[in-house]
């Protein structure tokens, strides 16, 4: 799911180098259907398709077939996240790798949950919004779900054979973005062009900007919580430029166990892919100590990034305080990246968000969209406040 994206292409790449490893049988993606028809004809899924259904008649044409034939060669196509998600739950994979960004992509891992497969989870938010039902529903069927993201992946790898017992917290690594040395007074003129050249990663416009805000450490926190069964008082963020330690464990012994590589996605992603039957080979250029000049570490400006103290705040109060702060965000990225708000009034959504909505509890799924679309409604409407 979201093979189109930045994680997708990744996943792809590290599959077409492991042939006798990975096979793919389904490929799905957003709207990007130019994309979606090379990627059909060179692995020649099952199964195929696109969310946005505008976009699937232009797919069909791109492969030269009529929409109404429903399959190119031996696959099939469809479109709609319904039939996305049948899909997913008929297939016979073992894995369902989940790149989606944003809250679109939690309805996939739920689908795939449902039908028992493990889920190779880059879509953080499934988690953050949804983290006691996504957990109950994975423990329920007996599921994996298998972290992608680099810090928890990195987490997930080190804690390997850790008795659980001696776990006392994590520590998230955040490389900082590209305004760890921009004084706060020149945030209000930072620009969606600046913002989006990160120094360290490669990745799709969202999670940039998420970087930038330090924002993406936030949901992680969040995510951390869930993925690994922790208290907001276990979960430690430090600043390490280099992004060369991806995230430690301490022990209760003070002793602190660390994962390094590359920064190369290509690592954690094979990872997922493969666990728990041994890793692949030849995934990233080998580490070159005697290259590596140094390894900093900072503790976090929360005056600049206020976003971790906020996700630590959500995680001590109400179940559905993730999810308003997700949801705002979402809005603010968006609007940030239209040139509709400036780069300082991404945490004065999130804020107005939360002090209006950050209280509110869910019980099942159907009210936790309901207060995703009333806190998007706000924050939208907070948007035309600004422009005004």
């Amino acid at each position: 799911m979201g093979s189109t994206g930045s994680i997708g292409l990744s996943t792809l790449e590290v599959v077409a180098s492991n042939p006798d490893q990975c096979r793919v049988e389904g490929l799905f993606a957003g709207s990007q259907f130019e994309t979606l028809a090379q990627q059909i004809r060179r692995f020649r899924p099952a199964i195929a398709g696109l969310a946005r259904r505008e976009s699937f008649e232009p797919l069909c044409a791109a492969l030269g077939v009529s929409s109404s034939a429903g399959s190119w060669e031996n696959t099939r196509l469809v479109c709609g996240d319904d039939q996305i998600n049948s899909a997913i739950e008929e297939s016979s994979s073992e894995l369902v790798v989940a790149a989606v960004v944003g809250m679109a992509g939690l309805s996939g891992v739920l689908a795939a949950l449902e039908s028992g497969k493990d889920v190779a989870l880059a879509n953080k938010e499934s988690l953050v919004v949804a983290g006691a039902l996504v957990v109950d529903k994975a423990r329920a069927v007996g599921a994996r779900i298998i972290p992608v993201d680099s810090e928890h992946s990195a987490i997930f790898q080190v804690l390997q054979g850790v008795p659980v017992g001696d776990r006392k917290s994590v520590i998230l690594t955040a490389s900082g973005g590209p305004f760890l040395n921009t004084p706060i007074e020149e945030f209000a003129k930072i620009s969606s062009e600046r913002a989006l050249k990160h120094p360290k990663w490669t990745m799709g416009a969202k999670i940039t900007i998420d970087s930038a805000t330090l924002m993406n450490k936030a949901l992680e926190v969040i995510e951390a919580r869930w993925l690994f069964d922790l208290s907001p008082d276990q979960i430690e963020v430090i600043v390490h430029p280099q992004s060369i330690i991806h995230s430690m464990v301490r022990l209760k012994d003070e002793t602190v166990l660390a994962q390094l590589s590359e920064p190369d996605m290509k690592g954690p992603i094979a990872y997922a892919l493969t666990y728990p039957h041994g890793r692949l080979t030849q995934v990233m250029k080998p580490l070159d100590f005697s290259a590596i000049r140094e390894l900093t570490f900072y503790p976090v400006d929360h005056g600049k990034f206020p976003g971790i103290k906020r996700s630590l705040e959500c995680l001590r109060g109400s179940n559905g305080a993730p999810a308003v702060l997700n949801a705002a965000n979402e809005v603010a990225v968006a609007e940030f990246l239209n040139r509709a708000i400036p780069f300082t009034s991404i945490f004065t959504i999130i804020d107005s968000s939360l002090e209006k909505f950050g209280g509110l509890r869910y019980n099942s799924l159907e009210e936790l969209q309901t207060l995703c679309s009333s806190v998007t409604e706000w924050a939208r409407q907070t948007v035309r406040s600004i422009r005004k």
